[in-house]
C-alpha cells in the first residue's frame, strides 16, 4: 500500500517480526516504530524529575545538594513580572529575596490569577540574579525553600567550579 507495507493500521494483518525482536507499542505510523526507532527509545535515559518533585526530594533529605543543583540549572523558573524588566524583589525580609515559582499553578498560587510572568532557567536566575539577593523557591507551596544571598554565592561559584574547573 504506497510502498509501506502492511504498516497500515487498517490492513488487518499483522506483520510479522523476526525471532527475539519484540515490536514496542510506541506511537509511529499505524501504532508501530522503525527499527532505529526502537533502539533509540529503547536506549534513551530515564527522564530527569520535574524540578517540583526536586525541590520535594531535597527538602526532605532525599536528595543531595548536588543532584538538586544539577536539575535546578536547567529548569524552567517562573518570575512573577512587574512593569520595569527584571525580576521582582520582596525587601520585608532580613535580606532582600526574590520569588521564584516551579511552576505557573505555584506562581498563580502567590500572585493571583491575573499575574504576569516570565521564565528562565535556574542556570540564568543564578547568572542574572543580583549580587546581595536571595531567593525563595514556590514561596506559598508545601515545600518551599529559601536561600540567602550568602547561599546563592555558594551556588554560583560550585557552577563555576563544575563548568570550568
Amino acid at each position: 500500500m504506497y510502498g509501506y507495507d502492511n504498516q497500515s493500521a487498517y490492513s488487518g494483518q499483522q506483520q510479522q517480526q523476526p525471532y527475539g525482536v519484540q515490536q514496542q507499542p510506541l506511537a509511529g505510523y499505524g501504532g508501530q516504530l522503525y527499527p532505529e526507532q526502537a533502539q533509540a527509545a529503547a536506549a534513551a535515559p530515564p527522564a530527569p524529575p520535574s524540578l517540583a518533585d526536586a525541590l520535594r526530594a531535597y527538602t526532605s533529605g532525599a536528595m543531595s545538594s548536588e543532584e538538586f543543583h544539577d536539575i535546578f540549572l536547567g529548569a524552567k523558573i517562573y518570575c512573577p513580572r512587574g512593569e520595569n524588566p527584571g525580576f521582582l524583589a520582596l525587601h520585608n525580609t532580613q535580606q532582600p529575596v526574590i520569588p521564584l515559582f516551579t511552576s505557573l499553578k505555584e506562581l498563580r498560587r502567590y500572585a493571583g490569577k491575573d499575574s504576569r510572568y516570565f521564565t528562565v532557567t535556574g542556570g540564568e536566575v543564578l547568572d542574572l540574579l543580583p549580587s546581595g539577593y536571595g531567593f525563595a523557591l514556590d514561596m506559598e507551596g508545601e515545600h518551599r525553600i529559601v536561600l540567602d544571598a550568602k547561599a546563592v554565592e555558594e551556588m554560583v561559584d560550585y557552577t563555576m567550579r563544575r563548568m570550568y574547573g
